[in-house]
C-alpha cells in the first residue's frame, strides 16, 4: 500500500510539467548555415545561406536542385533585415547552426560593431561561428558560390579556414567572443581572414560550377584583413599573415623554403612553434621582447647537401630562423608603419608587465605604437630528416 501511495504521489508531479512547450520540428525551420552582411548606401543588406535538406541527404537527393538556397533583404538595422527576410523564406530562419559570418568590404570599412550587436545579444544564436571579410566582392556574392566536394558552401568556407590555419598559417579562426574581446582590449585592433571569389562571379551561382573537373569559380582565403578599432584599414599578404601567426603564438604548422649553398632549394615543415611576448617600460619608453622556439622537420630536398653532418643541420636551423625573422619584420612594418594598428596585442603585454606605467602612456599609445621597439629572437631545432637522409636526385647523379 505504501509503494502504491509513493507511485501515485510521483505521478501527480507530471501534471505540473509543461512538456516541450517551445519545441520546433525540423520541417518547420529553415536552417541557416551562413550569414552575409553588406552595407549598401545607408542600409544593411543581409544574406542567408539556407540548407535544402532533400538535396544534402545521400538517399533522397535528386541532383537537380541546389543543396542550399540564398535569400537576402535590406533594412536600416540587421534586425530589421532579418525580420523582413521572413517575407521571402518559406520557413522561419533558424540560426543556431550558423557556421560562417561573411562581412562585406564596404561594411568592414565603415565599422562592424553595429552589425555584431544583434548576433552577440540574441540567445538563439551560438557564438562558435567563424567571421571573415569578403574582398573584391560582396558578402552576398560569396554566399552565392556553389562549391565542389562540400555540397554546403558554408562547410567549405569553415573547413578551408581551419585547414589553412593548421597547415599553412595564413588565416585566423576568429569567433564572435574572440573578435569582441579583441575590439575592447587595449589598442582595440584585430584581424579577420579574407575570402575572395576566384573566377567569374556570375558563373559561381550556376550548378555547372560543381559539375566540371576543373571548377571555374572557387572561394579562396588570401591573407588577413586588418582592423583598427572596428574599421578595416588594410590587408596582410601571405607572408605577413604567417608572421602575424608566429607573433600571436597561433601558428601550428607551415612550410619554410630556403636556398641551398650550391643552388637549389630545401623545404622544412614547422611542426611546433611557441612564442613568448614580454613588455617593459624603461624611463617611460616601452619596448617588447619576442622569443620564438620552433621545431621543424626536413620536408623536401632539391639540392646537393649532406644532411648527415651536424654543421649542415646548424646551417638549416640558422636559415630557417632568418626566414622567420624576415617574415615577422614585414608584418611589423605593415602593422606599425602602414596601418598603425596593434593587432598583435603589444599594448596588453605592456599593461600586464607594468600597469602603473601603462596608465601614464595609455592615452598616447596610438602615437607610441608605430615607433615601438620590438626585439625578436628565433631559436630553431630540426627534429627529423625523413625516411631518406640525402636527396635521391643527387644520389642518382653520382
Amino acid at each position: 500500500m505504501k509503494r502504491i501511495t509513493i507511485i501515485i504521489f510521483l505521478l501527480s508531479f507530471t501534471l505540473l510539467l509543461n512538456g516541450c512547450w517551445s519545441k520546433r520540428e525540423l520541417n518547420e525551420l529553415a536552417i541557416v548555415v551562413a550569414l552575409g552582411i553588406d552595407k549598401i548606401d545607408d542600409e544593411f543588406e543581409v544574406s542567408m545561406q539556407i540548407v535544402n535538406p532533400g538535396e544534402i541527404s545521400s538517399k533522397q537527393t535528386s541532383g537537380k536542385r541546389s543543396p542550399v538556397v540564398t535569400y537576402h533583404a535590406k533594412g536600416k538595422s540587421v534586425f530589421e533585415a532579418l525580420r523582413r527576410m521572413t517575407t521571402l523564406t518559406p520557413r522561419k530562419p533558424y540560426m543556431s547552426h550558423l557556421q560562417m559570418l561573411v562581412i562585406g568590404k564596404e561594411l568592414a570599412a565603415d565599422g562592424i560593431i553595429q552589425s555584431l550587436d544583434l548576433l552577440a545579444r540574441d540567445h538563439e544564436i551560438r557564438n562558435d561561428f567563424y567571421i571573415v571579410v569578403a574582398d573584391q566582392s560582396t558578402a552576398n556574392e560569396v554566399l552565392n558560390v556553389l562549391t565542389p566536394i562540400e555540397k554546403v558552401p558554408a562547410n567549405k568556407m569553415k573547413n578551408s579556414n581551419e585547414g589553412s590555419q593548421k597547415s599553412w598559417a595564413t588565416t585566423s579562426t576568429i569567433q564572435l567572443d574572440k573578435l569582441i574581446n579583441n575590439l575592447i582590449s587595449d589598442g582595440k585592433s584585430t584581424v579577420l581572414s579574407t575570402i575572395e571569389i576566384v573566377g567569374d562571379t556570375k558563373l559561381g551561382i550556376d550548378q555547372t560550377n560543381v559539375e566540371r573537373i576543373k571548377t571555374p569559380v572557387l572561394l579562396e582565403y588570401t591573407g588577413l584583413s586588418v582592423f583598427k578599432e572596428d574599421k578595416l584599414v588594410g590587408k596582410l599578404n601571405e607572408e605577413e599573415s604567417q608572421g602575424y601567426n608566429y607573433l600571436k603564438d597561433e601558428l601550428k604548422s607551415t612550410i619554410e623554403i630556403m636556398s641551398c649553398p650550391k643552388g637549389g632549394n630545401l623545404s622544412t615543415e614547422i611542426i611546433k612553434s611557441k612564442t613568448k611576448v614580454k613588455g617593459k617600460i624603461i624611463n617611460g619608453s616601452p619596448s617588447i621582447d619576442v622569443t620564438i622556439n620552433v621545431d621543424q622537420n626536413i620536408g623536401e630536398v632539391e639540392c646537393d647537401i649532406d644532411l648527415s653532418k651536424i654543421k649542415t643541420i646548424h646551417m638549416i636551423n640558422k636559415s630557417t630562423s632568418k626566414l622567420i625573422k624576415e617574415k615577422i619584420k614585414k608584418t611589423l612594418d605593415s602593422i606599425q608603419k602602414k596601418y598603425r594598428a596593434d593587432v598583435v596585442g603589444f599594448g596588453d603585454a605592456i599593461h600586464r608587465a607594468d600597469p602603473k606605467e601603462w596608465k601614464k602612456i595609455k592615452g598616447n599609445w596610438e602615437s607610441l605604437f608605430p615607433e615601438l621597439k620590438v626585439n625578436v629572437k628565433v631559436k630553431v631545432n630540426t627534429r627529423g630528416l625523413g625516411t631518406v637522409q640525402n636527396s635521391l636526385l643527387y644520389k642518382t647523379k653520382e
